[in-house]
């Protein structure tokens, strides 16, 4: 098979600048084949998918990407790290993937590497002043980042690196292709126009942050600026049609409502909950009503608000810890959102690369005739993470859409 370009992504929702990183990746390592693993209907930052996943399908399908594949829920909605090890782990299993490309404000690769080289050899001296860092109450990432800077001593060279999560992302990327002993080539493209956080549209380029905010104000004039023409359509039916949940707060009742009901050591044995934050979760939940009101409880220096709001969706998505450690344990399945011609080109080259990976078409058929109890557990999973995705509709909040959603087809 010819050059073939993976892609990790959430597109949500879809943009010009994914557009420009696609077209850009393309041109980069002259690919004539594109995969795109992307997220789910929730999010690695603990929160809810604009769109749902068969509409970010789409998007990707009308703006250069061949073939689409599901990143499973306990890998999207999972940290920084387990969210790039998975996604990583899946598109080795391929076995034809010959690029990753990622966008990131460093355009460097080699400066990227210098960080994942430290992370995956964790050097005694480096590991001593992460431990001290650590002592202080600083937060896991906040004091990674210090022990990391502390340990290279070259601020000039890589200082406000770790301040960008493009690039923290893209250096558990190449930490993960380094763990997973992988021979896809990295490759970086550089951010256009506007940061990760940017509430601006530059010149039709705005971040899906800012996309997110505009859409729930119906600015239709901004989102067909910052957005595809195809993409638009397809966000415009979205909103028309009430299928969009814009954040977790539309979860909120039932989020408390689990976390009354459970017990310390039940929520205790959720992913994240360490050093008796069981005790502070319970204390909110039993004296709020709100998740707002909550995560102001909660967060502290130790514990940031992306590490409760994926707390809570362990909590909403019945997610513990031993689920994450088997996660850890094993590679996932194919599981195709939508293809086109060469798209399914694609799968017929990694069906015959890899005869031993699970690809899954019919999630129905791959539950009543597979006997890995652990990817079924799994599967199931994201079927949930589904089900309850849906009741944030405003309308028609049908469940099993897993089983009755066609495949996406261009």
């Amino acid at each position: 098979m010819n050059k073939v370009l993976g892609i990790i992504a959430e597109y949500n929702p879809f943009h010009n600048g994914h557009s420009f990183h696609i077209n850009e990746s393309k041109k980069a390592v002259q690919a004539n084949y594109t995969i795109a693993i992307i997220s789910g209907n929730f999010t690695e930052r603990g929160d809810t998918s604009l769109v749902d996943k068969w509409s970010k399908a789409k998007m990707a399908l009308q703006n250069g990407v061949d073939l689409v594949v599901e990143l499973p829920v306990i890998y999207s909605i999972s940290s920084a790290e387990n969210f790039a090890r998975g996604a990583i782990k899946l598109l080795n299993s391929f076995k034809i993937v010959d690029y990753l490309s990622f966008g990131s404000e460093l355009c460097d690769v080699t400066i990227l590497n210098d960080f994942a080289n430290i992370l995956v050899a964790e050097p005694k001296e480096y590991v001593s002043i992460l431990n001290h860092e650590l002592q202080k109450g600083f937060s896991y990432p906040k004091a990674r980042e210090n022990a990391l800077l502390m340990y290279l001593n070259d601020i000039r060279k890589y200082a406000n690196i770790l301040t960008s999560p493009n690039n923290i992302l893209a250096i558990e990327y190449l930490k993960a292709l380094k763990e997973e002993q992988s021979s896809i080539i990295p490759v970086s493209i550089r951010r256009n126009k506007v940061d990760y956080n940017d509430l601006r549209i530059v010149d039709g380029f705005a971040s899906a942050t800012a996309i997110r905010k505009i859409a729930l104000t119906n600015d239709v004039w901004s989102l067909r600026q910052a957005m595809p023409k195809t993409s638009f359509d397809i966000m415009y039916e979205c909103l028309r049609s009430g299928r969009t949940v814009p954040s977790l707060s539309k979860f909120e009742h039932e989020i408390i409502y689990n976390l009354r009901k459970m017990s310390l050591l039940e929520i205790a044995d959720l992913p994240d909950v360490t050093e008796g934050l069981e005790h502070s979760i319970k204390n909110a939940a039993n004296s709020c009503n709100t998740i707002d009101e909550l995560i102001k409880m909660v967060k502290s220096k130790r514990y940031t608000v992306t590490r409760i709001q994926r707390i809570l969706l362990y909590c909403l998505l019945g997610i513990t810890k031993k689920d994450m450690l088997a996660s850890k344990k094993l590679d996932p399945y194919l599981r195709v959102l939508g293809f086109n011609e060469k798209g399914k080109e694609l799968l017929s080259g990694i069906a015959h690369a890899n005869p031993k990976l699970d690809i899954i078409s019919s999630p129905r058929k791959y539950l009543d005739k597979s006997n890995n109890k652990i990817l079924k557990a799994m599967l199931e999973k994201d079927i949930f993470a589904t089900d309850v995705y849906t009741l944030g509709y405003d309308y028609d909040s049908v469940s099993n859409l897993d089983f009755t959603h066609p495949i996406v087809e261009i």
